[in-house]
């Protein structure tokens, strides 16, 4: 401005004089200034050709010549100003383009081409280092890298699966003591316990479970050996149950369905099934479904790696599982297992009313030979026998389970490392401290990767990196009894946590193998997932990230890779319960199970034998995985959760209603309001991607603003119309209920089946028009009100509904 100022002095000073003003563009270091020249009309030079001239007459009298004066006094004075009102408007031109240049380049720099889309590429201003200067994204990663290859992830594994730590113990107690220290010791802003008194199921050493034959006369014959006294079902109902035998396979619902189209009916039986596929607790459930008295369950050799340079699992170890259908204290369910708590005369509706046993593979071949009946498919066979497996019913068994109930204080070590512009946002990452067994894989690396991270994260604080959100790192008690310590301190503190979790890491299971990777994650989560797959090198490709390695088995990356969260994931009480986006990490084998986990044989030794000496390469892989996603989503100025994904998640589901509407609309009904919904939510999600894309990037309330609705939306997905208390898992996609999306379709299929009904059955057993109608609204309106949620503030809201 002060030069353009001192060319307008200059042209006053030299009005009496008519001469042309000629603007040059300086190229060069000065690049984008004008310079002016004065040429003399006098002389008559001619204006070089890469000038631009402007030359600016007024209008002659009629009748004036060339080189006389102009007598009429205005025509001389508009000549004098006409210069300076064009460069006036020159000005405010140049001012505007260069306000709306800044403006949409701050907006590309925060969203790109979308602002779903999240760059490995980044090169965001992350901070200031102890040293004044600036850090950046590749600066922030190399520091991590750095501090992160400091650690002693393989001793901290081995040192922690040789120490007792089953939930209630002494052992536990000490570690849980040695964590809290570990955790003081990096010096950060808060380390706290919190204590949780919560009901947990033990065998009874002086009266152990036992399992005999049954003669024919129904007198009680030889006790079949169970090896271990020790390995028991937590949570399985108490009592000794007779019955004849049958084999079931895994025990999910078409094995029982295909049991009784053979002409087997589970009904007053006891079931044998293979550990696998789904969890005991589901798998005690459905047999409690189809009327089955008891449940054995054992593990098939078949379904483990027949490699034999790979350690395999004893014939005489069974397995451990508990068979609650849920998470958390089952005698407090959605109540919070405090010391002070008065708690309802209640039990969870996911406790099983039949016993369950957990045998070993040796046990289940003798059991086996003795069944007869028709031959089981082949793709239910197995191992244990040198002779095809079949179905029963064979021999009369007896189950007696004597497990006590003990109300027993679990430990929950929290540590907490605060944000500078967004502190009571947090990124939660956790592991479970506690195993039945040695637990290696189950717990042990979890624990060290945590340990890791926490120690990482600090230095990298003492050495100026400041998170914008908070990070808050917790080591779980309790989890090999169904996640208790994760669930009672969301059940505690659900009314604050909904407002403030922004994502939940879970460490649990994490080294399992190291042939295929998989991630169990809430859909909001992908994309971000993506990204830092391409930035972390794959621990057994020497050359290749981890996203290349994925993509060579299939170009489809997430069809590979992104599974959903399962009920006995840790992570899983935090989206379906809790609403807050949640992920768990697991290196697997190539189409085999870790043959070891919730066994006494889950050892550091076994661990490491199965993966070939690579355990070190694949724990630090996890560990940089999931440290590079901590910084993302507690430093990315907007997070980077992908909220239109679930518009895809509505789409596909719609598909599957979609095959049902030739046999709704014969009963008059439709599912139209779905579709609008599913509408509302993607027209919503566009329209928030386009308020970004066009903001202001360094407005912090805006910004602020933004990820408040967008950490929100996995919330949005719990029905706000059903009670917690009455079904805590309110997600209408991972959930469990009437008003899910799953119970809709299964209460859809009862369409087709109408017509193969059983004459005489219960009308209650077949479809029903009046709970179709519940259903479909309960789904309809959690989907619309999530679109509503997301629209922003309630005059945003344009609903073709």
């Amino acid at each position: 401005m002060e030069r353009l100022w001192g060319l307008l002095q200059r042209a006053q000073q030299l009005s009496p004089r008519s001469s042309q003003t000629v603007y040059q563009r300086v190229e060069g270091p000065q690049k984008g200034r004008l310079e002016e020249e004065e040429e003399d009309r006098e002389e008559g030079a001619e204006t070089l050709a890469h000038f631009c001239p402007m030359e600016l007459k007024g209008p002659e009298s009629l009748g004036s010549r060339p080189g006389q004066p102009n007598l009429i006094p205005w025509a001389a004075a508009g000549r004098r100003a006409a210069p300076y009102l064009l460069l006036t408007a020159l000005l405010i031109f140049t001012g505007a383009f260069l306000l709306g240049y800044v403006a949409f380049r701050g907006s590309c720099q925060t969203c790109g081409d979308s602002v779903l889309v999240v760059s490995e590429d980044v090169n965001y201003e992350t901070g200031l280092d102890s040293h004044g200067g600036t850090l950046y994204w590749n600066d922030l990663q190399a520091m991590f890298l750095r501090f992160l290859g400091e650690g002693r992830l393989e001793d901290t594994i081995r040192q922690t699966s040789l120490r007792e730590r089953v939930a209630g113990s002494a052992g536990m107690a000490a570690l849980t003591q040695d964590i809290r220290v570990a955790f003081s010791r990096q010096k950060l802003d808060h380390v706290w316990t919190d204590t949780h008194y919560v009901g947990l199921q033990f065998p009874d050493l002086a009266h152990p479970n036992t399992l005999h034959w049954v003669d024919e006369a129904g007198k009680v014959g030889e006790q079949l050996p169970l090896e271990d006294p020790d390995v028991y079902c937590p949570y399985s109902a108490i009592g000794n149950v007779t019955g004849e035998l049958v084999y079931a396979h895994y025990g999910r619902p078409e094995d029982l369905q295909e049991l009784r189209a053979r002409g087997v009916d589970p009904a007053g039986l006891l079931l044998l099934v293979r550990v696998g596929v789904i969890s005991f607790a589901q798998k005690v459930t459905n047999a409690q479904d189809f009327g089955a008295r008891g449940v054995l369950i054992y593990p098939e050799p078949a379904d483990f790696s027949q490699d034999p340079h790979k350690p395999s699992l004893s014939s005489q170890q069974a397995v451990y599982g508990h068979v609650h259908l849920g998470t958390g204290d089952p005698y407090t369910p959605g109540f919070p297992s405090f010391n002070q708590t008065q708690f309802p005369p209640v039990a969870s509706s996911g406790l099983p009313s039949i016993p369950a046993q957990p045998i070993s593979a040796d046990i289940a071949s003798r059991l086996l030979r003795k069944l007869k009946g028709p031959m089981a498919p082949q793709e239910w066979q197995g191992l244990l026998l040198g002779s095809p497996y079949h179905l029963g019913p064979g021999p009369g068994m007896r189950l007696e389970v004597n497990n006590h109930r003990t109300s027993t204080p679990i430990n929950n070590i929290f540590g907490c490392i605060e944000g500078r512009s967004e502190p009571d946002h947090y990124v939660v990452i956790g592991a479970q401290r506690d195993a039945w067994g040695p637990g290696a894989a189950k717990s042990a690396v979890g624990t060290a990767i945590l340990l890791e991270l926490v120690r990482t994260f600090a230095s990298m604080v003492n050495n100026g990196f400041r998170p914008r959100r908070s990070l808050l790192f917790i080591s779980w008690d309790g989890g090999d009894f169904g996640s208790v310590g994760s669930t009672e301190w969301l059940e505690g503190y659900l009314s604050v946590l909904h407002l403030k979790a922004v994502v939940y890491v879970s460490l649990d299971n994490a080294v399992l193998g190291d042939d295929k990777f998989h991630a169990k994650t809430s859909p909001l989560l992908t994309s971000l997932i993506e990204s830092v797959l391409k930035q972390v090198d794959s621990p057994n490709h020497s050359g290749q990230t981890l996203y290349e390695q994925v993509v060579f088995t299939n170009p489809i990356w997430d069809a590979e890779v992104i599974r959903p969260l399962p009920m006995d994931s840790s992570a899983y009480s935090f989206t379906a319960f809790a609403g807050v986006p949640a992920v768990e990490f697991s290196f697997m084998e190539e189409d085999q199970a870790y043959p070891f986990l919730h066994t006494k044989e889950d050892t550091y030794e076994k661990l490491h034998k199965v993966l070939q000496g690579r355990l070190p390469a694949v724990v630090q892989a996890v560990a940089q995985l999931a440290g590079q996603l901590l910084i993302r989503l507690s430093h990315d100025r907007l997070l980077p959760l992908d909220f239109g994904r679930y518009g895809d998640v509505v789409l596909r589901h719609i598909g599957n209603l979609n095959e049902f509407s030739g046999e709704l609309k014969a009963r008059g009904l439709t599912l139209q309001w779905v579709y609008s919904a599913r509408g509302d939510y993607i027209r919503a999600a566009e329209k928030l991607r386009q308020e970004i894309y066009s903001s202001e990037e360094r407005d912090e309330r805006l910004t602020r603003m933004y990820n408040v609705r967008i950490m929100r939306v996995e919330f949005y997905f719990l029905s706000q119309y059903v009670s917690p208390a009455d079904s805590p898992f309110r997600h209408i996609f991972l959930g469990r209920g009437d008003h899910t999306l799953g119970a809709l379709l299964d209460h859809l299929r009862l369409l087709r089946s109408n017509s193969s009904r059983t004459p005489g059955a219960p009308s209650s057993s077949g479809f029903q028009e009046s709970r179709f109608r519940r259903q479909l609204a309960l789904l309809t309106w959690t989907l619309q009100g999530a679109a509503n949620a997301l629209s922003g503030d309630v005059w945003n809201i344009d609903n073709n509904f």
